[in-house]
C-alpha cells in the first residue's frame, strides 16, 4: 500500500497573512513562502508527527483556537525557547507535567491560532 511521506504543507485562514507569516518567522523560525521556485521553502527537522483529529468535545474549547485546529511544533529545548518567547513579550503557558513523551507548551499566534510547542522525552 502507498503511503504518504510526510505533511508537505500547512495551510489556513489568516486576516493578515503577510504579517502572520512575518510573525511565524521572527518567533518560530519558520520562514516565509518563497516568492519564486528557485528558492528553497522551510524544512523541518525528520522526526515524530502526530496526525489526530479531535472528537466533538474539543469543537468549542480554547485548545484548538478559532479556526478548529492546532499545530504542534517540535523543539530542541523547551525552557530557553518560552524564555525567548516571553522576552517578546507572548504568552506562553508551560504545562507542569513531564509525560513519557516529553514536555509541553501553548500559545496562540497573533490571529489566536493554537501553537503547541513540544520537547520530546
Amino acid at each position: 500500500m502507498e503511503r504518504v511521506l510526510g505533511i508537505g504543507g500547512l495551510f489556513f485562514r489568516a486576516k493578515d497573512p503577510e504579517a502572520l507569516s512575518a510573525w511565524y518567522a521572527q518567533h518560530l523560525g519558520v520562514d516565509p513562502v518563497p516568492k519564486d521556485y528557485d528558492t528553497p521553502s522551510w524544512q523541518q527537522e525528520a522526526g515524530d508527527c502526530v496526525f489526530a483529529p479531535f472528537g466533538e468535545s474539543a469543537w468549542d474549547s480554547e485548545y484548538l483556537g478559532p479556526l478548529g485546529f492546532g499545530i504542534n511544533f517540535r523543539v530542541r529545548d523547551l525552557d530557553a525557547f518560552v524564555a525567548q518567547l516571553r522576552a517578546a513579550d507572548i504568552e506562553v503557558k508551560v504545562d507542569p507535567e513531564t509525560y513519557p513523551n516529553g514536555r509541553f507548551a501553548q500559545l496562540a499566534d497573533p490571529e489566536g491560532n493554537a501553537i503547541q510547542l513540544w520537547q520530546p522525552a
